[in-house]
């Protein structure tokens, strides 16, 4: 009777594969780093800072902000955007503005 409870658990954790499969947060990175490469193509160099996220099921909306240097400008040109990851993909996109009592911009879907 031992095995059973072996057995009972392997299931179980066979079972909970697909969930744990879904996005990450070491799945985020490569999805944050091509949404700001396409975004800024032409930068001399970029980095991002994750904020916060929230999650609900397999969809999850990330707060980060993007530092970027063209390749003319030595100052680097701050932007913060949210992303909607859904089932580890990006599906939707909407940049917040920095400074304060200004509007946000439309929702844009990738």
């Amino acid at each position: 009777m031992p095995h059973q409870g072996i057995i009972i658990g392997v299931l179980c954790g066979i079972l909970t594969l697909p969930v744990l499969s879904q996005a990450s947060p070491s799945d985020v990175g490569p999805l944050i780093e091509a949404f700001v490469s396409r975004q800024f193509p032409d930068t001399a160099s970029h980095y991002w800072v994750i904020n916060g996220t929230q999650w609900e099921g397999d969809e999850m909306i990330m707060d980060i902000h993007t530092i970027v240097n063209e390749r003319r400008d030595a100052e680097p040109i701050v932007n913060h955007f949210l992303l909607l990851i859904v089932a580890g993909e990006l599906r939707g996109v909407q940049n917040i503005p920095l400074e304060p009592g200004t509007d946000c911009r439309a929702e844009k879907e990738v």
